[in-house]
């Protein structure tokens, strides 16, 4: 996120939902690039050459900033979070050709508490060939606060845990352009009222991606995931599935973190 498309992200006004047209937009990318997709597979663990359904996020995150700045849609970037999130990968694509990623938007109704999720669907072409969707859901109008439920941890068998180093969030954004600041350091989380930075919640579903293909043998073709709870960074998390269903979770500190299913090859 450059200057001029972070002032016009602050800057930008919400405007009211009835009757508002939700945008259609089309994001041509030129090229996958090779050097920072090596660089992605390398950071999370990915054993093979091939393209992890979790790094098409990393595309799909373009269109979804694009479409988040059309004047069509509703709401302002800054503040908006990031809940759920469903990857497919389709077809192998030609790392060196264009693909259009064309994505629309669905604004569910208010919840009972008044929050508001926009999802935005993509779906990326190469050639009229369909390469991956990527249905991202995110919060854009926080509710009324209610009494918090904590979320214990599934009971799966464990598969591995990590830890993350506190430098995590920076690496990451080097890699995704994902350079918001509750990711970054101590001094930026607590400007955006968080006590302590916290780890991207792709880069849990990545991580998870990479460890569920080395205990399984198979790449992942799709993967779907709920953000439960944020991960500090320093911490250290714990993965548990369930291989045969197809289920996962990670957990933390004794709660969920994340939760989700995928599918292999």
């Amino acid at each position: 996120m450059g200057a001029a498309t972070l002032l016009r992200a602050l800057f930008k006004r919400p405007r009211r939902l009835n009757g508002v047209r939700t945008p259609r937009t089309a994001y041509v990318l030129d090229s996958i690039d090779s050097n920072q997709l090596r660089r992605y597979r390398q950071a999370l663990g990915f054993r093979d050459d091939g393209i992890p359904v979790t790094y098409y996020y990393l595309l799909a995150q373009r269109a979804h900033v694009a479409t988040m700045l059309d004047d069509a849609f509703p709401f302002r970037l800054p503040g908006t979070v990031h809940t759920e999130n469903a990857l497919r990968a389709l077809s192998e694509p030609l790392r060196d050709m264009p693909l259009v990623l064309s994505t629309t938007v669905n604004i569910r109704p208010p919840a009972e508490n008044g929050a508001v999720y926009a999802e935005l669907d993509t779906v990326a072409r190469q050639q009229g060939t369909d390469i991956f969707t990527c249905r991202s859901t995110y919060l854009v109008v926080r509710g009324q606060a209610g009494r918090k439920r904590r979320q214990e941890a599934r009971d799966l068998p464990v598969l591995t845990g990590w830890r993350l180093p506190r430098n995590t969030g920076r690496a990451y954004a080097r890699i995704s352009g994902d350079w918001n600041p509750i990711h970054l350091w101590t001094w930026s989380a607590r400007l955006m009222g968080m006590k302590r930075p916290i780890v991207h919640g792709m880069h849990t579903l990545a991580r998870a991606c990479a460890e569920l293909e080395q205990a399984c043998g198979r790449r992942i073709l799709a993967l779907e995931g709920r953000f439960r709870a944020p991960a500090a960074l320093g911490s250290e998390l714990v993965l548990g599935a369930d291989l045969a269903a197809g289920s996962f979770a990670v957990g933390g500190g004794g709660r969920i973190v994340a939760e989700g299913s995928f599918r292999t090859i």
